[in-house]
């Protein structure tokens, strides 16, 4: 497997270099032109980028996203997720770092066979940065007013959380 996972990169620059010699277009040219488009897209969304990690950068520096899971924790234990997991929960949407950080303290703390660290660890798997994504991909497409975008993908959210701790409470052991 070693072997293949080497090699792949080799024969698929030898195969383009063959597609380039026997094709009529201009194959090269093509290849710097989507270069040339995806640089400009990076440009595009640099802006986005850095405001959105300096956000999340001064959320939890400020001590913000504990004192807001402070006052989460009685509602979540309520709906049957662990209070333990609450700053990840808020963490989350919009850090895939920072994200991964909390659940290795939870891991940590708990250790990785708790309910908790299960809860966090579906969660985590199973969802992704979601203020992130969103705003990359409407960035990306020029999309300027998202209407109930974020709402779905919030409400989404909610019901990823809900349903990884209800699967680790019946099918984990």
């Amino acid at each position: 497997m070693q072997t293949f996972s080497s090699l792949i990169i080799p024969a698929i620059l030898t195969f383009f270099g063959i597609g380039c010699l026997f094709s009529k277009k201009d194959l090269p040219g093509a290849f710097t032109e989507g270069a040339k488009e995806g640089l400009r897209s990076c440009i595009g969304l640099l802006p986005t980028l850095v405001l959105l990690m300096t956000a999340v950068a001064m959320f939890r520096a400020s001590g913000a996203a504990e004192a807001l899971a402070n006052l989460l924790r009685p509602a979540a234990e309520k709906l049957g997720i662990p209070p333990e997991i609450t700053t990840l929960l808020l963490v989350r949407p919009f850090s895939g770092s920072g994200a991964t950080a909390l659940l290795s303290e939870l891991y940590e703390t708990f250790g990785p066979d708790s309910f908790p660290a299960k809860c966090a660890s579906v969660l985590t798997a199973s969802s992704d940065t979601l203020v992130y994504v969103l705003s990359v991909c409407l960035t990306a497409a020029g999309v300027k007013k998202s209407r109930h975008t974020l709402p779905a993908a919030i409400l989404t959210m909610l019901t990823g959380i809900f349903l990884s701790c209800l699967a680790v409470r019946l099918l984990g052991s």
